[in-house]
């Protein structure tokens, strides 16, 4: 394969990147298939678009003008641009020097550990992530065209000469596709696998349909938890386009703090963020919000994309049973049931998923680390840690809530 005739470059902000040079980078290298125009419901067309809108450079932008990364958030923007001898961006990788290691969803606190008792400086190290969004999506960017593949293998092996020379204990490429996953692991890059738990459309035409693919019991169960969510004269909306409103936006984030600030101690994203891709990306948001007596009390934001929903975060000021479900759950599959999209990714962990119709899904991570000595430790264990991952996703699929009669029928 011949090597073409590029600069690489890094830059401060995505600011410095035109959007269109970056999307086309972000949309060709997605391994999303994007589904056809006509399958989808009116108002959710996606020609154009980014598949996976994470990867976007209308969302990483709203991340940084919004404050969310950068300053003293320990998130300083560095990506990587490889770029023709005319300027041209052949790729990109979402890149940030971190000096700790929150936000990310995929842990190595305990490599940091061991390597400061040892007498190592794990931060700052390089994470080429989306932030805060355990979503997986295409992480090195590359514009198609015949030198694709040429451009993916120096994307890489920049980030490994990067990490060397800047003094940086290690890179780390999190929620990136299995085929990247793959192609960084034949360039020297650690394999690490962990799992999700997403629901898969297996051509439903409503939400009945999926509940008639359940055993008798499960399916009982979540007709329960949904009447009994909405018992307390609870009525849910879907907000998405021009009706996320900066009203919609202030209550969203009373929820989004409220949950953050228990879970996280400091959430991550500012109240201008969501005011940013409001504008810049409201027809790729739904938000699905609660209200009582005409009020809001609940909700929970999902990105669409071409094929996936993507639930992220939740919260609410009143705790009715089961709400938490029905808002993040069963309205997140009735959305994709009604605009014919092929799954629902929930986020990360959670087994209390599998109930309700969420299997379990590999998902992958790659991790170059400097120091001989912490490579190897490192290595041991992921070798350990993939055959656990492999052997709980094996019983966890055992125990899908799915009629077997219908299992025993494919």
């Amino acid at each position: 394969m011949t090597k073409p005739d590029v600069q690489i470059r890094i830059v401060k902000s995505i600011s410095e990147v035109p959007a269109e040079a970056w999307d086309a980078c972000a949309a060709g290298s997605s391994v999303v298939k994007v589904i056809h125009e006509d399958a989808l419901s009116p108002g959710l067309s996606t020609r154009g678009k980014v598949p996976n809108p994470f990867v976007s450079h209308a969302f990483l932008l709203a991340c940084e003008q919004s404050g969310s990364v950068g300053g003293r958030t320990g998130w300083q923007p560095r990506h990587l641009l490889v770029e023709d001898t005319k300027g041209a961006l052949l790729g990109a990788a979402p890149c940030y020097v971190k000096s700790h290691s929150q936000g990310e969803y995929v842990f190595d606190q305990g490599w940091a550990e061991a390597f400061e008792r040892a007498g190592g400086d794990y931060y700052p190290k390089l994470q080429v992530a989306v932030p805060f969004t355990p979503v997986t999506g295409p992480r090195l960017l590359v514009r198609p065209g015949p030198s694709a593949a040429a451009i993916f293998e120096t994307l890489a092996d920049a980030l490994a000469e990067i990490t060397t020379a800047s003094e940086l204990s290690s890179a780390h490429v999190t929620f990136l596709p299995e085929a990247e996953w793959d192609a960084l692991g034949k360039r020297g890059f650690l394999q690490r696998t962990d799992q999700q738990f997403h629901w898969h459309n297996a051509g439903y035409a409503t939400f009945e349909d999926f509940l008639t693919a359940l055993s008798s019991r499960k399916r009982k169960t979540i007709r329960r938890e949904r009447k009994e969510a909405l018992a307390p004269g609870i009525e849910v909306v879907w907000l998405t386009g021009s009706d996320l409103t900066e009203e919609a936006w202030d209550a969203f984030f009373d929820f989004y703090m409220d949950t953050g600030s228990r879970k996280w101690g400091r959430p991550y994203l500012t109240r201008e963020f969501f005011s940013i891709i409001g504008q810049t990306m409201a027809d790729r948001i739904l938000l699905v919000m609660a209200r009582r007596a005409g009020r809001w009390i609940a909700g929970a934001i999902n990105f669409i994309g071409t094929e996936a929903l993507y639930g992220r975060n939740w919260g609410a000021i009143e705790h009715h049973p089961f709400l938490h479900f029905e808002l993040c759950y069963y309205q997140a599959i009735d959305f994709a049931i009604h605009h014919k999209l092929s799954r629902v990714e929930a986020g990360a962990q959670g087994e209390h998923k599998l109930a309700r119709g969420y299997l379990p899904q590999t998902t992958y991570s790659a991790h170059f680390i400097a120091n001989p000595g912490l490579r190897r430790a490192v290595a041991e264990y992921l070798a350990r840690e993939r055959a656990y991952v492999e052997a709980a996703g094996e019983e966890l699929a055992a125990a899908a809530p799915f009629r077997k009669d219908l299992a025993e029928q494919e």
